[in-house]
């Protein structure tokens, strides 16, 4: 299991990850109502969002994710739900699913940084 990296936990390094998120999810949220065409590429920038959050929290010199690996950072079942995520980035409920592990996610590194 890949070990969460104190240091990068403070707050003021992990919100502007999820400043951004509420940013980019309001775009695909009016991206799905309107039936846009942008909603992949939005999510796509979503799901590497998340996935640098993940490795920037994370005490690991790779700059990006392996599935193979586990992260204490993680939700329950992340590395499931964001390889669900990456296979389908149009559908809403990948919108669903990402929005919900990084309510987790922002949860998870609350209760660490408490830790």
């Amino acid at each position: 299991m890949i070990q969460v990296n104190k240091q990068a936990l403070q707050k003021e390094k992990v919100d502007p990850y999820f400043e951004k998120w509420d940013q980019i999810s309001a775009l695909i949220h009016e991206a799905h109502s309107n039936r846009s065409n942008n909603t992949k590429p939005l999510m796509e920038q979503g799901i590497a969002l998340f996935e640098q959050c993940v490795i920037d929290c994370s005490d690991v010199e790779d700059s990006s994710m392996n599935e193979k690996e586990q992260y204490e950072v993680l939700p329950i079942n992340g590395m499931e739900r964001i390889l669900f995520i990456k296979a389908r980035p149009a559908q809403y409920a990948c919108y669903r699913q990402l929005d919900e592990l990084f309510k987790e996610l922002k949860k998870r590194l609350a209760r660490l940084r408490i830790k």
